[in-house]
């Protein structure tokens, strides 16, 4: 794993030996790998010790939890053992959820993700948020900051006004990035680079099937790839 990449890979998959090897095709780019619901719903807490024990990796643990705080507390205890670097929780919950989260598992960073990058302007006016995604994130990010989340996550598109409201110590993570040679955004609406995400002030970016979908061609490929999108990216 390298210790000073910027990239997130997500291990976004239902079949634990090709999580296995997509650590070791690419770990020599990657800063930290996310395990998502797909992978915890499938193999749960069982599955992520058994990444860690193996690989000695940096777990993004992206459950994006929301529900009532004494829940949300209880699931957050319930996981904290595994130490992951990052957890997520809906910023949206509210105050009293993410304290209870952060609470719950102080060795972690709790993460507040703010509007999904799946989501356009009229989606979160349709939902019925008063704002747009930038307003609505920047907002999300300053309670979820005062209430003592340790991350962010949201889109390219609203780095710089969340990191001019919450300043320069919260972690800004930010999925939605692709690569210039990337022909698809898949279920992405809002992207970017990740070089262009990482000038404006995030501190990661999330990136999988550019890297993931390139299994097929073997592992080589995705080294490659990898190790590509990290050149671009420093």
């Amino acid at each position: 794993m390298s210790k000073s990449s910027p990239l997130i890979l997500a291990l976004d998959t239902s079949d634990l030996a090709t999580a296995h090897s997509w650590i070791e095709s690419t770990r020599e780019s990657i800063g930290v790998y996310k395990l998502g619901l797909e992978f915890f719903c499938t193999f749960g807490a069982k599955g992520v010790e058994e990444i860690i024990a193996q690989h000695h990796v940096e777990i993004f643990l992206d459950l994006k939890l929301h529900d009532i705080p004494h829940t949300v507390s209880g699931a957050t205890r319930a996981v904290s053992h595994l130490k992951p670097r990052f957890l997520t929780v809906h910023a949206s919950g509210g105050s009293a959820m993410i304290a209870s989260a952060v609470e719950s598992a102080p060795a972690t960073d709790i993460t507040a993700v703010t509007i999904l990058t799946s989501l356009s302007d009229d989606d979160v006016k349709n939902i019925g948020y008063a704002d747009n995604a930038l307003r609505s994130a920047a907002q999300l990010a300053r309670l979820a900051v005062h209430a003592g989340a340790r991350a962010i996550v949201c889109s390219p598109f609203e780095i710089e006004a969340i990191r001019n409201s919450v300043g320069d110590e919260p972690i800004i993570i930010t999925p939605g990035v692709r690569p210039a040679d990337s022909q698809a955004s898949d279920d992405q609406v809002r992207v970017m680079t990740p070089a262009q995400a990482l000038s404006r002030g995030a501190n990661y970016v999330v990136i999988g099937r550019p890297i993931t979908s390139l299994w097929s061609q073997g592992p080589l490929a995705m080294k490659d790839k990898a190790a590509q999108i990290l050149a671009e990216s420093i």
